[in-house]
């Protein structure tokens, strides 16, 4: 086109061109989504609401107990006693002993070594009472002594308030038969339990399988793994009970220490409860050392006791454990101080036993799960591999 014929196009256009507008439809949908909160953040939100009610589930259940614990912790130290001596009743039924007499048989041996243990540790102790109410008060006016020589006063206050408050004798009796009867009761719910769970273990074990509304197969699994745990737990933790009675015991002996084979036994005995019952029994150890052999022996039995209690405890119990729980120590030592504090003893001397199941029982669940997608012929999800710690 000329210059010419553009300028004459020009000269003719006499309106100004119409403008094209283009009209946007917003769906209200998309509007919505934009206000809406990121996916992530309502993750959180029900994670939070899901803990939240984790959490009141967790606190109900204690409440529960708590509220229940004159029937519900006779049944769980039964379940724990039929669990461990179940498989002596199952040999013994193998060689036609009937269920029932080996029940029996088993209970009454148990019963028979708890009143032994009580024995040695109670009967010795009656036995020389008076010496070792005298010693005991001569090694509480040293100690007593040592905390004034330190500037720490109100020791010998305390102590005159002790003496008021044990005159109310009606009191201390009445609190004294109410201990021996819950203490009866709790003796007696518990031999009941351990009876009828001993006699009837297969029987509640099959109910408990077909009952928890998962397949059999996979509550199988979970119970066998629970057993199994609990039976490997006690094994382990009689070794390191024996291990550390012989030592505390052996220690005592060489030092001269009056009733070191009481010593020994209640060292033993307190070992199956975690943590504290080494505590009490290597103070009632150093006590009792402090008051017949003095200041020097009780500082050597103090040194015994934090090394079975320590040092030599961390070689025999990674031993006894890692090859009946395979577990790493730390791991015992984190579940059982939680489950302590929220359930107390037993939950101290059950968090390493159902630790251990729930970890196998994972591993099993998946290696069977594994197992079954290889069969089906579907390439197996990859498994995320980490780097060996330490």
């Amino acid at each position: 086109m000329s210059l010419f014929d553009r300028l004459r196009g020009a000269g003719h256009r006499t309106e100004p061109e119409a403008e094209h507008t283009t009209v946007v439809r917003i769906d209200a949908t998309s509007l919505s989504r934009v206000f809406s909160a990121p996916i992530w953040v309502r993750d959180l939100g029900l994670l939070a609401w899901f803990l939240v009610g984790v959490g009141l589930l967790l606190v109900g259940v204690i409440v529960l107990l708590g509220l229940t614990s004159t029937i519900v912790l006779p049944v769980t130290v039964g379940a724990i006693l039929a669990t461990v001596a179940g498989p002596l009743v199952t040999k013994m039924e193998r060689h036609r002993v009937p269920r029932v007499a080996a029940a029996l048989i088993v209970l009454l041996g148990i019963l028979a070594f708890g009143a032994l243990i009580l024995l040695l540790v109670f009967g010795g102790i009656y036995e020389q009472s008076d010496e070792i109410k005298s010693e005991l008060s001569e090694a509480v006016d040293q100690i007593e002594g040592w905390a004034n020589d330190l500037g720490a006063g109100g020791t010998s206050d305390a102590s005159d308030d002790a003496q008021t408050g044990a005159v109310d004798a009606g009191e201390a009796l009445l609190t004294g038969i109410q201990g021996i009867t819950s203490f009866v009761v709790f003796l007696t719910f518990t031999a009941f339990s351990t009876l009828f769970l001993l006699k009837d273990g297969p029987v509640v074990r099959r109910w408990i399988d077909r009952s928890m509304g998962i397949p059999v197969e996979v509550a199988a699994t979970i119970t066998s793994n629970v057993i199994r745990s609990l039976r490997r737990y006690f094994l382990g933790v009689t070794v390191v009970a024996v291990f550390n009675g012989f030592v505390v015991g052996l220690g005592a002996w060489i030092l001269g220490v009056p009733l070191w084979g009481t010593i020994g036994v209640v060292t033993f005995a307190l070992a199956y409860i975690p943590f504290i019952g080494a505590f009490v029994s290597g103070t009632f150890a150093v006590l009792l050392t402090l008051s017949s052999q003095g200041t020097e022996d009780a500082l050597i039995m103090l040194v015994i006791v934090l090394l079975a209690n320590g040092l030599l405890q961390n070689i025999v119990q990674p031993i006894a454990f890692g090859a009946t729980l395979e577990l790493n120590p730390l791991v015992i030592l984190i579940v059982t101080i939680g489950f302590g504090s929220i359930f107390g003893t037993l939950g101290m001397i059950l968090a390493a036993p159902l630790t251990s199941a729930a970890v196998h029982i994972s591993k099993e669940l998946a290696q069977a799960k594994a197992a079954e997608v290889s069969a089906a012929g579907e390439p197996p999800a990859p498994v995320p591999v980490f780097p060996p710690s330490g």
